[in-house]
């Protein structure tokens, strides 16, 4: 069996309008750990996975990043403290498969840059 060259996802770059408005938001809404910045850079850290939040290099990347899933314990008490919070969520948690007895559940927000994210947890029922 050949081996797959791809081996894990390291980082993902999110593009973003205001570097220190966006750093704000990751690190103190959110809680994620922050490495280190640069003027037109910020890299956090989340369990091995490096977040680099950039100002685009040129126009033709300023837009939307992908949907990045943040893997929570508890949906519904990560949802209750990021609304304490201010963060806009588009929706509430709700359930988006069942597989056995787990039920896999999402919840929507937006970042302070228009990207759009998710919390998601696995719940034994």
């Amino acid at each position: 069996m050949e081996t797959a060259m791809i081996q894990k996802v390291g980082q993902i770059g999110v593009p973003v309008k205001d570097l220190n408005r966006a750093l704000d938001f990751y690190k103190e809404k959110l809680g994620l750990s922050l490495l280190f910045n640069t003027d037109s850079m910020a890299f956090f850290e989340c369990n091995g996975l490096r977040l680099m939040l950039s100002l685009p290099e040129k126009e033709e990347f300023a837009h939307s990043s992908s949907v990045i899933y943040f893997q929570v314990t508890n949906i519904k008490e990560t949802y209750e403290r990021l609304v304490d919070k201010d963060v806009i969520f588009i929706d509430e948690p709700h359930v988006v498969a069942k597989l056995g007895q787990t039920e896999t559940w999402m919840v929507f927000f937006k970042d302070t840059e228009d990207n759009t994210n998710a919390l998601m947890s696995e719940v034994k029922v």
